[in-house]
């Protein structure tokens, strides 16, 4: 249980890029990628503003399993591809059955539901097509994971809303910790930007009209957007046994239940999984040099989430940077934790907080180092990655320097 869990690969697409090191430019450069959605497929939408990824890279996915895939796992095994790639790791008879996947999911594959219901609803087909079912279940992305790169070790999805990837890199963590596997590749898909999906989040009322600003007095709202993040975890020891580049450590987790509504939030839950987090890795909050916050850009949330912030770190609240990327790259649900993690992992190897755009205004309710606009070079030794979702399920992680 006490095996140290490290980072050797990480990798991402979103409306910021196709690969991490494009994602964290765009970052650096506080470059949103927000913008007007378009297309046929989503109707009567008047909630216009998302990031959209908007040329998905050639695949090369094969035919046969392509079918049977949903955006959302087109995206997963993209990103895998990537964080694989980057630590160096092959699968082979030897190790296979010691790698495993785990990625989080938060809406899961409306792409196919939405086709299969227009298609019988409005123009009389007699049946769903025939990959439906296997495309849309919320494990079909660590599934389609697990078949491309190779892996038969322990692998499954994970389904907790916006808290998903990060609900699925702990559980990666422990599986690692317990001696189940000695890789994990981990992190989160979604494809939320359909017709449903988008009507659904805009009769809540809480979707902005132009653009998300974190922290901002005049934020609007949130703003949703597609992608995944994939990183490859190790333990410390496989890790330098076959000599891979270690990136960082992924030092512990903390998970906590609001118990409390299915859609508000309370302070307290958030503030006991950052408690948690912090116990898990063995560090006081003054340790901590950078949060990326989960930051949606709703009224609530934000205050919500720096009152939490206030109550767990006490002073050094103040004095840590905090910023939230989804002013780039917006709300992508169960891919969120895992594009941010991507945040924090390269804020502590290039000495660079990744700032909040958009952001206009101070709110005395949100009165923390948000890192407004601009970049700021710092040195990053400790990060915490912040999650909170509907159902009051909140999931924190922490990374440290390798």
């Amino acid at each position: 249980m006490n095996k140290r869990v490290v980072i050797t690969g990480i990798g991402g697409i979103c409306g910021l890029g196709s690969c991490a090191a494009d994602i964290w430019a765009a970052m650096c450069d506080g470059r949103s990628a927000i913008g007007v959605l378009s297309g046929p497929s989503l109707h009567d939408i008047t909630a216009r503003t998302g990031c959209a990824i908007r040329n998905l890279p050639q695949h090369e996915i094969e035919r046969k399993q392509a079918l049977s895939m949903d955006r959302f796992s087109v995206l997963a095994v993209l990103a895998a591809r990537e964080a694989v790639q980057q630590a160096g790791l092959t699968a082979s008879d030897k190790n296979r059955y010691r790698l495993g996947a785990t990625v989080g999911v938060g809406v899961c594959g409306w792409e196919a539901i939405e086709q299969d219901y227009r298609a019988m609803l409005l123009h009389g087909r007699k049946r769903t097509g025939a990959f439906t079912a296997p495309k849309v279940m919320p494990g079909a992305a660590a599934g389609h994971v697990s078949m491309d790169l190779g892996l038969r070790g322990p692998v499954y999805g994970v389904t907790s809303a916006c808290s998903s990837s990060n609900h699925a890199i702990a559980s990666a963590v422990d599986q690692i910790r317990w001696g189940r596997a000695d890789v994990m590749v981990a992190g989160g898909a979604d494809a939320p930007l359909v017709w449903g999906v988008v009507k659904s989040w805009e009769a809540m009322r809480v979707l902005s009209p132009d653009t998300c600003r974190p922290f901002s007095a005049n934020r609007q709202g949130a703003v949703l957007g597609e992608g995944a993040g994939m990183i490859v975890l190790e333990s410390y020891d496989h890790a330098r046994a076959r000599g891979a580049e270690i990136l960082a450590e992924l030092a512990g987790a903390g998970l906590s239940a609001d118990a409390f509504d299915i859609a508000a939030q309370t302070i307290e839950g958030p503030e006991a999984a950052i408690r948690a987090c912090l116990a898990d890795a063995g560090l006081v909050p003054e340790e901590v040099d950078y949060l990326n916050a989960h930051g949606t850009g709703t009224k609530p949330n934000d205050q919500i989430e720096t009152a939490a912030i206030k109550r767990a770190f006490g002073d050094h609240a103040y004095r840590m940077s905090v910023s939230s990327t989804k002013s780039m790259h917006a709300h992508c649900l169960g891919a969120s934790g895992a594009l941010e993690l991507i945040a924090c992992v390269m804020a502590i190897r290039h000495g660079i907080v990744p700032p909040t755009a958009n952001y206009d205004e101070p709110d005395p309710d949100c009165d923390l180092d948000v890192t407004p606009n601009v970049a700021r070079e710092r040195k990053v030794k400790v990060t915490l990655s912040n999650s909170f979702a509907f159902a009051g399920t909140n999931a924190v992680l922490a990374i440290k320097a390798a």
